[in-house]
């Protein structure tokens, strides 16, 4: 009697909720057995007068019986479906981060894991890569202001997304800031952020846990710290170039190496020469050594470049004098003499003092003795270097004396020039030939397209000349991305009449993407017949660079794949992480030992994100200060 009575009042507690929050309840697959238990229901609740329906029929509406093991009489299938009417949707509006990154991190190899209930949420690439399961911005207070909100949340995932910066059953707030302009205080969950990270598990659970209601955070950025907790509660990454450094500063204080991953590939995507320079003196701070490498190989190619960027003045002595001892730079030293007081007036204007030659060259100090002056043309050293008043006058004289006596004085400064980077040559045909009717010009274009799997930097390209003698050919050459010019020079070659190649060279390196194809174009003017490549091939393996080539519809001249001009594409390619033009006490090129030991810094406990500008204060007392993207296939 008693169970029967409380399998009625379940019914009627259903049908409240059916009634006030337009639930349907689904019917059971099987009619018969949905007869058979309406009877046995209505036998039971008529013999123990039960509670009153108040005339609405239930079993029509879908509520399953009782088991069919009958004795035990328990309930063990009750079947919602979706609400009638949507909830008022906690979905972030597409626009409100259409210009942020979005990262997926699937828990599974299904892609359909967030739909299925398993695995994590995950983003894709079209309208439900926009999606958001937590509000992009301020609390998700409204979203659990209805006292039934569970019901609306199909997933655990989203139930968790619906606490993410909200004060509901919240037991910590974190007061993040305080080393930046702004304070803000955030709500969170210990269960939630203990089970990402170890590091919040030990502050809340751990043997020396404490009970604290608040807990400081200042040397984090409000916004990257909700970037972190974003990710512990909804399994979404959203990077923005703004945030992006103390964003991984923040997974790199909390252990979580997931967000930290994303944060790195990010910062390789978008690593270019105008941001290397300081990239590199914060990936010392992080300890990313991948990083490093990706960022010695941007300054080796594009050393120019980088080195004239707005970001260089920024970087720290220790980075500073790693890229002046840099073996592999590819550029003149009178470059990289005009970039060091570019970099000793700024840190001049940091410590508020004049930017004299005379305190220049203290901020400098034995920096400058890693610039190779006597490796510069002697024009390059009268009309720059001795007119800055940076050398003494004895180091002035004795480097004019270097430049024009038998007999030379001895330097402190090195005198070998540099090495620089050694170029690689892809050769797309097998062979060449020539005929008495081809390769004519007469001004049309002849192009190419191709693809890498790995960064590259293209120098210049090899064709091929003339077959009926020495001659001179006017070229232009170009390089594109999507119909984009990236670089293009006017030049000469001059061609001795055989079958060999002759290169033509940009201004500067060019990089290339992996896996985004890119139309490498020349117009030549000249004799008309010269040789012509045959036996092409369409993938082609440098060292660890993989080519692959595919005609070009701007070719009006008959170059293709299996034939034709552009015979080699010049480049610099990457180099294996190894230790290499690295200066003592300095920062290492690649990850060896310690890496503290090697670029010596401080303790990483006492660094925080608010070190990503450079630090000049320390310079003169000796200290080092603290510094702390496309990819579709163009058919052209």
């Amino acid at each position: 009697m008693v169970l029967y009575r409380f399998i009625d009042i379940f019914d009627a507690i259903v049908e409240t909720l059916n009634n006030n929050n337009g639930l349907l309840l689904s019917p059971p697959h099987n009619s018969s057995h949905q007869q058979q238990q309406q009877q046995q229901h209505s036998s039971r609740s008529g013999g123990s007068g039960g509670v009153s329906t108040g005339g609405n029929d239930r079993s029509s509406a879908g509520m399953v019986g009782t088991s069919s093991g009958g004795a035990s009489g328990e309930i063990n299938n009750l079947q919602i479906t979706q609400p009638i009417s949507a909830p008022a949707s906690p979905l972030a509006s597409p626009g409100a981060i259409s210009s942020s990154t979005s990262f997926c991190l699937p828990s599974s190899s299904n892609a359909l894991a967030a739909t299925t209930g398993s695995g994590s949420y995950v983003c894709s690439g079209g309208a439900a890569g926009n999606m958001s399961y937590a509000n992009s911005g301020g609390s998700n207070a409204s979203d659990t202001a209805d006292p039934n909100w569970q019901a609306t949340k199909a997933t655990v995932l989203e139930r968790n997304a619906a606490m993410f910066n909200n004060e509901l059953m919240s037991d910590v707030k974190f007061i993040v800031g305080g080393d930046f302009d702004t304070v803000q205080t955030i709500p969170a969950h210990k269960y939630i952020l203990a089970t990402g990270s170890s590091v919040f598990y030990a502050m809340f659970y751990g043997g020396l846990a404490e009970n604290k209601q608040e807990i400081k955070v200042p040397d984090v950025e409000p916004t990257a710290f909700l970037t972190l907790l974003r990710y512990l509660y909804c399994d979404e990454i959203q990077l923005e170039p703004d945030n992006i450094l103390a964003t991984l500063y923040a997974a790199k204080k909390y252990i979580v190496p997931h967000l930290a991953r994303a944060c790195v590939n990010y910062l390789e995507v978008k690593l270019t020469a105008k941001n290397a320079c300081l990239l590199l003196s914060q990936s010392r701070l992080f300890e990313e050594p991948e990083l490093m490498q990706r960022c010695w190989e941007v300054i080796d190619a594009q050393a120019e470049m980088a080195i004239k960027s707005e970001d260089f003045v920024d970087i720290d002595l220790k980075t500073f004098e790693s890229i002046l001892w840099r073996e592999t730079l590819n550029c003149k030293e009178i470059h990289l003499f005009e970039a060091a007081l570019n970099w000793a007036q700024n840190c001049c204007q940091k410590m508020g003092i004049d930017q004299t030659a005379q305190n220049m060259r203290k901020v400098l100090g034995q920096a400058l003795h890693l610039i190779r002056i006597p490796t510069m043309t002697l024009d390059e050293f009268a009309n720059g270097v001795a007119q800055t008043g940076i050398l003494t006058s004895q180091e002035t004289i004795d480097m004019f004396l270097h430049f024009t006596a038998k007999s030379k004085p001895s330097l402190n400064f090195p005198i070998k020039p540099r090495a620089g980077l050694k170029t690689q040559v892809c050769h797309r045909f097998q062979s060449c030939a020539y005929r008495s009717n081809q390769w004519r010009y007469r001004g049309r274009c002849d192009s190419i397209q191709f693809s890498v799997d790995k960064r590259i930097f293209i120098v210049g390209f090899g064709l091929y000349g003339s077959s009926t003698g020495a001659a001179t050919y006017n070229v232009k050459i170009e390089l594109k991305r999507l119909g984009r010019t990236l670089a293009e020079n006017d030049t000469k070659f001059f061609s001795d009449g055989s079958s060999n190649t002759f290169h033509v060279f940009f201004e500067n390196p060019i990089q290339i993407e992996p896996e985004c194809y890119y139309t490498a174009s020349v117009i030549l003017d000249g004799i008309e017949l010269s040789f012509f490549g045959q036996e092409g091939m369409s993938e082609v393996c440098m060292g660890n660079v993989t080519f692959q080539f595919q005609c070009s519809s701007e070719s009006t001249n008959g170059t293709g794949v299996q034939g034709g001009q552009i015979p080699e594409l010049i480049f610099y390619g990457p180099t294996a992480i190894a230790s290499m033009n690295s200066p003592p006490n300095s920062m290492c090129a690649s990850p060896v030992g310690d890496m503290d030991g090697c670029i010596g810094i401080g303790n990483k406990s006492n660094r925080n994100s608010s070190e990503l500008s450079g630090n000049c204060d320390d310079i003169l007392s000796g200290g080092g200060g603290g510094d702390a993207a496309e990819g579709a296939t163009s058919t052209n």
